[in-house]
């Protein structure tokens, strides 16, 4: 557990496990939300990257006959190999994608139930000291456990 939150005081235990789990899932969905746009961009980039090479090597030469091109295209190895690397950059982003819509889901979720139950996790003193641990959540994980809008 973080040292922050093992730190916070009027807190109780359960209230603080909530509170890092919720910082584990913000974590994991921040990884894969990068992830997500590094391979994007390197999809993107490779894809482009393999069109202009086929434009000039292949396209371009060969426009007076689509079954050249076709057979080109097919008949050496590489260039299929290429494609098929573009598409599956392609089908890995998607992948990554649906992990990253996941993630996000479950960190939403979770910070939306410690906002409905804060009146619970906090009780009596409590209550009047939640305002720090919702700064601190605030200023050191960028988390905002005041609205539960995004």
């Amino acid at each position: 557990m973080d040292s922050s939150i093992i730190s916070l005081k009027l807190t109780d235990q359960a209230t603080k496990q909530m509170l890092q789990n919720l910082v584990d899932r913000k974590l994991k969905f921040d990884r894969l939300k990068q992830r997500h746009i590094i391979l994007l961009w390197i999809s993107v980039l490779y894809s482009f990257t393999c069109l202009y090479f086929l434009y000039y090597f292949i396209l371009e030469p060969y426009s007076y006959s689509f079954a050249d091109i076709f057979s080109i295209i097919v008949g050496e190895n590489n260039h299929l190999f290429f494609l098929f690397i573009a598409i599956g950059t392609f089908g890995a982003t998607k992948v990554l994608y649906e992990k990253k819509e996941k993630a996000e889901k479950e960190y939403h979720e979770l910070r939306c139930e410690i906002i409905d139950r804060s009146k619970d996790l906090w009780k009596n003193e409590a209550w009047k000291s939640r305002n720090v641990v919702f700064e601190m959540m605030k200023e050191k994980y960028n988390i905002n456990l005041y609205h539960e809008s995004k």
